[in-house]
């Protein structure tokens, strides 16, 4: 059949958001950057607006205490959803995005879990994610459960920009203390408290002293501790901020290095405030003497996406069929990526620029097909990447006086040595630059300009096999749109084939997502043949066959099923034995899996969509008039004689997704349904 190459992309739930995308930074003791956003999914409410400025107001004054009178929150920018109503008082974003939030509020991810969280899944010292309060606890209306949300919010800020832990232990809530005492699990050991346990049933409570456990030496299971109302101890924040007289965090003298609290356990029972002394902030200033300034609150609303593609077709671009790469990428971030209510052009650019589309809002793949029709078709002349940049500064300002927040694509593979004298323009105008380089001459000024305009940027190499141009464009989603409009890709794979080979693979569709599910396969040689199988067996055709671009790609609406199959609870081992199916195709046999999680406190995930496995045993080369076999399931083939009779899997997470890859894998891009499974936090 000859040498050829196909690209096949394969797509499962994330159960991690990308690393850290922070954009706060510390300036003269105060944290500037700092974003606030308001999920879509949150009813409007302006008094949430309110009370966000009134906790972080609160917590300023209170952090700036508790460190010793070196931190303080000076700028602090609200994000306000599209969905929202238009207020004179409302701007548009520049760089703030969901995506580079620092605290998100947004409805409970279980019915009735109000608990605050922040998403850290680190080491001690590194920063966590984000922080997650639902809007009734910013409303105010959990304060009897969580405390004021001022001092609240301290607490969960030295999870994430520090990277310390709670001072309690739900699961070891007590311990037996050197002093031969049961003691709780807390810092310091000078809060007092008693120790009972609560019965309730219906309208009546009942409560009595613990009984010692038999087996543990300590209290029952059902024991809490109850700290006295009254205190005089200061610390700590990291057990319980609630109480009023808390006002520090534990130190290196009154830290409790005994209890088996998260904190001990993950930074070698230092205490707090010993790995906040060790932070980068820490060292980098000294004490204020004088107080704070209140914060500074911008009120950002989310827009519309507007979007600029500006492509290099200059000569250079004619080598190592980057021109055809370049339109493969393009039409997927067209057809699938760029999300239905953005606003799209395009501009093509060599030793000048010109404009090929003005700004076409995405309503239907109408307009999606009317810009591949704009795509280039040939490369020649020089490089002028300024005269690119310009005309798509052009193009914005037809729709919108303000550049600010809008987005440029752009796209080059060559040096160009005046890109530097418009790198001042662009941090002026409030544009994103993500930058996109092909080859190996990527230009420093253009690097620069989406560093310091928080784009993205990538770089692909010219090699055959290589992923990089589609990889991404598809990185490009918006980091505003609702989730339900955003596309995701999780892996993708290229390889060269020859003598006959297949590139075999397997696509697991978690339950949550699988909506509009896309596939994606290009090649740069013969076309190849293409087969897919849904997980009861049925072949999958009507993939749009693009030989021009060397691509094709197929859409499949709505959602699969999933099944019934319940293994054990999470973190737990389990043996599956798997007989085999009624699906024969030569060298193959095929497995079907698929998993739903329980936490310990019977919490379940969804179950995931049933995930086919197909092992494939390699035969001998064919002779050169053999013909590319056909691998129909229809065909009763014989089998490759691997015999499986067991699997054994660990679930390791609150929501689990297996996926058995032998060979290549296959992927597809989802819009992600608007469901959440639970999460474990810290």
């Amino acid at each position: 059949m000859g040498l050829f190459r196909s690209f096949l992309f394969l797509l499962v739930l994330s159960l991690l958001q990308e690393s850290n995308a922070s954009l706060v930074q510390l300036n003269n003791n105060g944290y500037e950057g700092v974003i606030i956003a308001i999920d879509p999914a949150v009813p409007e409410d302006e008094k949430i607006i309110e009370q966000i400025k009134d906790m972080v107001t609160t917590a300023s004054t209170y952090l700036f205490e508790a460190t010793e009178k070196r931190f303080f929150f000076k700028n602090v920018s609200i994000l306000i959803p599209e969905n929202w109503k238009e207020n004179s008082e409302y701007k548009r974003p520049k760089h703030e995005s969901y995506e580079h939030a620092d605290v998100l509020v947004a409805p409970p991810t279980l019915p009735g879990r109000d608990d605050p969280y922040t998403k850290q899944f680190t080491a001690c010292e590194e920063k966590g994610e984000y922080i997650h309060f639902t809007p009734d606890f910013v409303l105010g209306k959990k304060q009897s459960e969580y405390g004021p949300s001022g001092k609240l919010f301290v607490h969960e800020w030295a999870h994430l920009r520090w990277g310390v832990f709670d001072e309690y232990n739900e699961d070891e809530p007590y311990y037996s203390a050197k002093s031969k005492k049961i003691e709780a699990t807390r810092c310091s050991t000078g809060i007092t408290g008693i120790n009972r346990v609560y019965k309730c049933q219906g309208n009546s409570c009942t409560a009595r002293g613990c009984r010692i456990d038999s087996k543990t030496k300590l209290y029952e299971k059902d024991c809490l501790f109850f700290p006295d109302k009254d205190q005089t101890e200061k610390a700590s924040i990291m057990f319980m901020q609630g109480i009023d007289s808390i006002i520090e965090f534990c130190n290196e003298k009154n830290h409790n290095r005994e209890a088996p609290s998260l904190q001990n356990k993950m930074c070698n029972s230092r205490s707090t405030w010993e790995v906040i002394s060790n932070s980068e902030d820490f060292k980098n200033t000294t004490s204020m003497v004088a107080p704070p300034p209140p914060p500074v609150f911008s009120l950002l609303k989310i827009s519309q996406r507007i979007v600029c593609l500006v492509l290099d077709k200059s000569g250079s671009m004619a080598g190592y069929n980057r021109l055809n790469r370049m339109n493969q990428a393009a039409k997927h971030f067209l057809l699938q990526t760029i999300e239905n209510g953005s606003w799209v052009g395009m501009v093509h650019f060599d030793s000048k620029a010109e404009v090929k589309s003005n700004l076409i809002q995405i309503l239907s793949s109408n307009e999606r097909n009317k810009l591949l029709e704009s795509l280039p078709t040939a490369a020649s002349g020089g490089t002028s990447i300024c005269s690119g940049i310009r005309s798509a500064f052009q193009v914005i300002r037809e729709i919108s006086s303000e550049i600010d927040g809008s987005e440029i694509v752009l796209l080059t593979d060559g040096e160009d040595n005046t890109a530097g004298s418009c790198v001042e323009e662009v941090k002026q105008s409030g544009a994103i630059i993500h930058f996109i380089a092909l080859g190996p001459s990527a230009d420093a000024a253009v690097t620069e300009m989406s560093t310091i305009t928080g784009g993205s940027h990538f770089f692909a190499s010219d090699e055959a096999q290589n992923n990089g141009l589609i990889d991404a464009f598809a990185a490009l989603v918006s980091g505003n749109a609702d989730l339900s409009q955003q596309s995701l890709q999780l892996e993708s794979t290229g390889l060269t084939l020859s003598n006959n080979l297949w590139m075999n693979g397997t696509v697991i569709i978690d339950s949550t997502v699988g909506k509009d599910t896309f596939f994606l396969i290009t090649w740069n040689k013969q076309s190849p043949i293409i087969s897919l199988w849904d997980p009861s067996g049925t072949p999958v055709e009507s993939f749009t066959v693009d030989t021009g671009s060397k691509m094709a790609y197929l859409s499949i609406p709505g959602t699969a099923k999933t099944t019934d199959l319940l293994p054990k609870e999470a973190n737990s081992q389990e043996t599956f034995a798997f007989k085999p199916g009624n699906i024969s195709e030569e060298n193959a046999t095929h497995i079907f899996i698929a998993i739903q999680s329980v936490d310990k406190s019977n919490l379940t995930s969804k179950v995931s969509n049933i995930a086919q496995v197909a092992l494939f045993t390699p035969e001998a080369d064919p002779t050169p008039d053999e013909t590319h076999p056909n691998p129909s399931p229809d065909e009763n083939l014989p089998n490759s004689g691997v015999n499986i009779s067991s699997l054994v899997l660990v679930v390791v997470g609150s929501v689990a997704i297996v996926s058995i890859i032998l060979s290549t894998t296959i992927c597809i891009l989802n819009k992600k349904k608007n469901s959440r499974g639970p999460r474990t936090e810290f």
